[in-house]
């Protein structure tokens, strides 16, 4: 009764865990040897460390990360369109975290570790192949340093949790090819500086066209920030993207003079990017929705089922409640493929919904809404765009991700222990 999982990134490690908790046997076979903490900013919604703390990882995370206080959304004049506690400042009973992708899957791993043991995952392995057999599966396990198969072994389903370019999801969709830009390259680094706002703020600054996103991830020692910060800039449909890599490196010069002058009384955006320790350049791009994520005794989940925009906070999210809600199905149903099917009833049309609602540029459309009735900015927001049509802007989308305050609050748990 094994499970095994392919990808040890968020939403595998976080499957790990959690069928350890309800007691179910699983493996994990990840790609690279040493897993390092790569990447940058991300956020976790209330809907997905309500997960992680009833896996009893609340410790952990504000070792690793901050608790956001608000997210704003400003004009390219530094004018203010609309600010919004989260978390539990919103009234939620879980917090919203501010947090490095690294630190976060390094907490993960940790915990992993010291519950599990270090024997249930296999680094250096990539699941490259597998075929259905009497009662299960028979997976191909691959070195991508030297391109050779080292073993196969077999379980009774196995998990897909190798990402954005996913292989297995490959095998059942050959013609979908690379996945799909929307026209937006961001530049994304880390810089040390004053806090801002409230200091735990998440502020999105200008409109989709040119976008400056930014949010403390970190306290330094001389009382200012870590600041994980984002520009989005519309690009020409023939700009080379097709490389996407955490470490592809950026130039300052490709996007900077975009953005001067967005020196404001309570962020100076080009001495931020002026500051950073690096910077890395990546396409924002996603993936179309599928019809089925299950197939036999094989199932997708996280990046490797809905790969979406970094818009709304709700990839990392998505794929931590994807773990939980399948390691509750395999508890109740068994570990089989009933389970996988369960799961993919229950979140794939959901999450098909988030994803189409960030190429929409989701919450953030407000910005677009708001420089199109005021380019030059305005005397007066009610006047552009009254307070009752901002808030139910941002209410619709808390509804299509499960983020709406008293649903999630009065929730029973997905996991109940």
């Amino acid at each position: 009764m094994t499970v095994l999982i392919a990808g040890a990134g968020i939403a595998g490690l976080t499957l790990g865990l959690s069928l350890h908790q309800v007691g179910i046997p699983f493996h994990i076979y990840e790609a690279v040897e040493d897993i390092r903490p790569l990447g940058v900013g991300i956020n976790l919604q209330s809907l997905a460390t309500r997960e992680l703390f009833e896996l009893g990882l609340e410790d952990a995370l504000d070792k690793v990360g901050l608790r956001t206080r608000e997210v704003g959304y400003f004009t390219a004049q530094g004018q203010e369109i609309w600010r919004e506690p989260r978390g539990t400042y919103a009234g939620n009973t879980w917090p919203q975290y501010s947090i490095h992708r690294g630190g976060l899957q390094m907490a993960l791993l940790e915990a992993l570790m010291e519950r599990a043991g270090p024997e249930v995952l296999t680094m250096g392995a990539a699941v490259t192949g597998w075929r259905e057999v009497d009662g299960g599966v028979e997976v191909t396990l691959t070195n991508r340093k030297t391109d050779m198969v080292t073993g196969t072994v077999t379980g009774d389903v196995l998990i897909a949790a190798d990402g954005i370019n996913s292989l297995l999801r490959a095998g059942f969709y050959p013609d979908e090819g690379p996945a799909v830009w929307g026209g937006t390259m961001m530049w994304r680094g880390v810089t040390r500086g004053p806090k801002f706002l409230t200091g735990r703020s998440m502020a999105m600054v200008g409109n989709k066209a040119c976008k400056f996103v930014c949010y403390p991830i970190g306290d330094t020692e001389d009382g200012g920030s870590l600041i994980n910060w984002i520009a989005d800039l519309e690009l020409p449909a023939d700009y080379d993207w097709l490389s996407q890599d955490w470490n592809r490196a950026g130039n300052r010069a490709d996007f900077a003079h975009r953005f001067e002058g967005w020196k404001f009384d309570w962020i100076d955006i080009p001495k931020i990017i002026a500051d950073a320790d690096g910077i890395w350049e990546f396409p924002m791009v996603d993936r179309n929705p599928l019809p089925q994520w299950s197939f036999g005794p094989v199932t997708l989940l996280g990046d490797a089922a809905h790969a979406m925009y970094p818009i709304g906070s709700n990839g990392a999210s998505q794929g931590i409640i994807d773990a939980r809600v399948l390691a509750r199905e395999l508890r109740d149903h068994g570990v089989g493929q009933g389970a996988l099917q369960s799961y993919d009833d229950i979140r794939r049309e959901a999450v098909n919904a988030v994803v189409l609602a960030n190429r929409g540029d989701g919450p953030d459309r407000i910005l677009d809404i708001v420089a199109d009735r005021a380019p030059n900015g305005f005397d007066d927001i009610e006047t552009v765009m009254p307070l009752a049509e901002r808030q139910a802007f941002a209410d619709r989308y808390k509804a299509v991700t499960g983020m709406t305050i008293e649903e999630l609050n009065k929730r029973p748990a997905i996991i109940a222990v």
